[in-house]
């Protein structure tokens, strides 16, 4: 997966608007981090006269609107940096060309150019703030970064690049750092893991041995360790997946046993009752897909549009999905959330409707009360009637409704206060209605395109046809 940043870029004081794009564009297309510029694309500029273009389009934006902003960002950069050694630098620039079209929508021109003069190949791709009419500008918004990223995340995974790991939202500013530098909770895990090999019998143990590494542990609300090179302490609960503090007194107590993990992932930990280590679903799903090969995948993608699974490997990771039981129950959970909100919806509506008709038969009653009394002085006369038969009807419609009310009967002010409250919670309920609904139909499709996936996937083998879906995952 493609880590990405967004750059408004201004202009420096001293410089002419062309000026300052020349300099951010002429570093992008350097012959020596680009191939002698094999690796750098366009849309809607030409390469060598980016600079001119960009700025001419600004002039002709500032004729037609007049509008002239102190401070204005006169280009967007976008960097893309992928994973070292999972992309070519061809592809690495398609997927940049894409990546700025869905995020330009075609609307401003553009430049991709490839570095490849470290060991990540990265896109520096520099984008016109003034779009194509020159009639308007791109406007950077709240949680622009996080869009972009999505956007980049999806040709990515549509491409087959890269798997998902299991990660915190916080990590997400951490993702440009990559595998050969080695982090200090790293270099504790397999400290702990080489501890571990001796089989301590208990957390005092444990912290001795590592104490005896160079080491120092400390025990309070949490147990930290610290290194020689580290500046403060770090908790055992950060460590990750097998080195948390729950996680080693379970193997000390013998409930199960310590397994190595150097990343600190959330996989399944080795139990004496279930040995083997549960998969991961997203990891596997995108696996098959990046082989694009074999007749399950075959099978699938001529009835399915593989933008369809990368937007349901998105999902499931937002939603931290990482097995398809979770998902199966989540999808369940969500459906009957939706379930209850609608029946308290109905409820709402039915009281308010109750409400309302009740009014009319106070209000009807006490227009029709003094008819009705004549009406029953005069003997309940068929003439009297006829003369007054829509008065004394409302009445008896009134008084038989009354006859259903248990205790007094309301006054109009109580009702109109219940009435304020019933609709107030009804609108506060029908936003939550909205996102129940959004919820379930997004879990639920997740769902059915997942079965859909494993499904033809499962026909690859004879052996397979038998298996349960969550053993394959």
């Amino acid at each position: 997966m493609a880590a990405t940043r967004l750059i408004a870029m201004h202009a420096n004081k001293g410089k002419s608007i062309q000026q300052c794009i020349k300099d951010r564009t002429d570093y992008a297309q350097n012959g020596e981090k680009t191939d002698e510029g094999r690796l750098v694309s366009s849309y809607e500029c030409d390469q060598k006269l980016v600079e001119e273009q960009f700025a001419l389009s600004k002039s002709e934006y500032l004729k037609k609107t007049g509008r002239h902003y102190h401070g204005d960002v006169i280009a967007y950069q976008i960097r893309q940096a992928f994973m070292p050694g999972e992309i070519t630098p061809e592809e690495a620039n398609k997927i940049g060309y894409e990546t700025a079209m869905r995020w330009t929508k075609g609307r401003h021109a553009f430049i991709v150019a490839t570095h490849i003069d470290k060991a990540h190949i990265h896109n520096h791709i520099i984008y016109n703030s003034t779009n194509l009419n020159c009639d308007g500008k791109f406007r950077d918004f709240i949680l622009s970064g996080v869009a972009l990223r999505r956007v980049s995340d999806m040709v990515c995974l549509e491409n087959g690049l890269s798997v998902i790991k299991p990660r915190k939202p916080s990590e997400r500013s951490k993702r440009t750092v990559y595998p050969e530098r080695r982090s200090y909770r790293e270099e504790i895990r397999e400290a702990i893991d080489i501890c571990m090999e001796q089989k301590p019998k208990d957390m005092d143990e444990l912290m001795r041995l590592l104490g005896e590494m160079g080491y120092q542990c400390k025990r309070g609300k949490y147990v930290s360790v610290k290194g020689g090179e580290q500046k403060k302490f770090l908790r055992f609960r950060s460590l990750g997946a097998g080195y948390r503090e729950q996680d080693l007194e379970k193997v000390f107590a013998g409930e199960c046993e310590h397994v190595a993990n150097p990343k600190g992932t959330d996989i399944a930990t080795k139990t004496p009752e279930h040995p083997e280590t549960k998969v991961d679903m997203l990891l596997d799903i995108q696996a098959m897909i990046a082989k694009g090969k074999g007749p399950g995948y075959e099978r699938w993608a001529k009835v399915h549009n593989i933008k369809q699974m990368a937007q349901t490997l998105l999902l499931l990771e937002e939603h931290g999905i990482r097995d398809y039981e979770e998902l199966a129950e989540k999808a369940k959970s969500a459906s009957d959330r939706f379930g209850e909100i609608t029946a308290r919806q109905k409820e709402l509506e039915n009281r308010l409707d109750e409400i309302a008709t009740l009014k009319k038969h106070i209000i009807n009653y006490s227009k029709t009360k003094d008819i009705y009394a004549e009406y029953r002085k005069h003997g309940y006369s068929k003439k009297f009637f006829e003369d007054h038969r829509e008065e004394i009807t409302l009445c008896k419609a009134a008084k038989e409704a009354f006859s259903q009310i248990k205790g007094n009967i309301p006054k109009i002010k109580e009702l109109n206060e219940e009435y304020v409250k019933v609709l107030q919670e009804k609108k506060n309920t029908y936003a939550e209605y909205r996102q129940a609904k959004q919820e379930m139909k997004d879990l639920q499709m997740a769902k059915y395109n997942v079965d859909l996936f494993l499904k033809n996937e499962e026909q690859r083998s004879p052996e397979e046809r038998h298996k349960k879906t969550e053993k394959i995952l």
